[in-house]
């Protein structure tokens, strides 16, 4: 009974569940979900990539030459690290700490804008060297310039959705942030957190896995 009182007295229970545990795990599946249809949307990019790279290897490897390691492992230093800034986040919203809790959220999101520019800089290069699939495309080698091109139409696909899943990860943090400000989590709710924190580190290892793809593979 008193369960039952407690969880329907709560004003973060939302009136179709039967307490807030149940709530939270239907979230935290729900989320689930959502990242496995994201996973088998990545897939479907990855075979693509590992489907042309066997069959092209020689041009392959010369687009991998022709990007900057530096810039890429340091955008994978970026990402790991606001990892474990999202995860302080998550256990400061766990012990109700509301200010840590805004704190983590920013470095958060600091280093995911910090991601950008050192991506805007990489794909600036690009541009200068006529590195951009298009009419423009120019290489200078010996491998066929449209293979190597076919390179570059993958690694700023598969990039480019990449950085479309950080920026809507800053998002969601920013809502977070405002919430979080308007004293909306405590020690009894803060899933919201929790979801987020699950959404970026599935973006976090998205780039684990394209950082030695795209850059590493290959090179000697």
């Amino acid at each position: 009974m008193s369960l039952g009182h407690s969880a329907a007295s709560s004003p973060y229970l939302a009136h179709h569940f039967e307490d807030l545990e149940q709530q939270k795990t239907s979230a935290v599946l729900g989320m689930w979900l959502f990242l496995v249809t994201e996973i088998m949307f990545f897939g479907g990019l990855f075979a693509a990539y590992a489907v042309y790279r066997t069959l092209y290897p020689g041009p392959f490897h010369a687009g991998s030459h022709l990007l900057d390691v530096r810039l890429g492992g340091l955008n994978t230093g970026i990402l790991i690290f606001s990892s474990f800034t999202m995860a302080l986040a998550v256990h400061s919203a766990q012990l109700g700490k509301r200010r840590l809790l805004i704190l983590f959220l920013t470095l958060t999101m600091t280093l995911g804008c910090a991601f950008f520019v050192v991506k805007g800089i990489e794909w600036h290069h690009k541009y200068v060297e006529h590195h951009i699939p298009g009419p423009n495309f120019h290489f200078d080698g010996m491998q066929d310039p449209k293979l190597v091109q076919l390179f570059f139409v993958l690694y700023f696909s598969m990039t480019g959705l990449h950085a479309l899943h950080v920026l809507l990860g800053i998002g969601a943090m920013l809502w977070l942030v405002v919430l979080a400000m308007r004293k909306k989590f405590s020690k009894e709710w803060y899933t919201p957190v929790e979801l987020v924190g699950l959404y970026w580190h599935f973006v976090d290892i998205v780039w684990i896995y394209l950082f030695p793809l795209l850059y590493l593979l290959g090179r000697h």
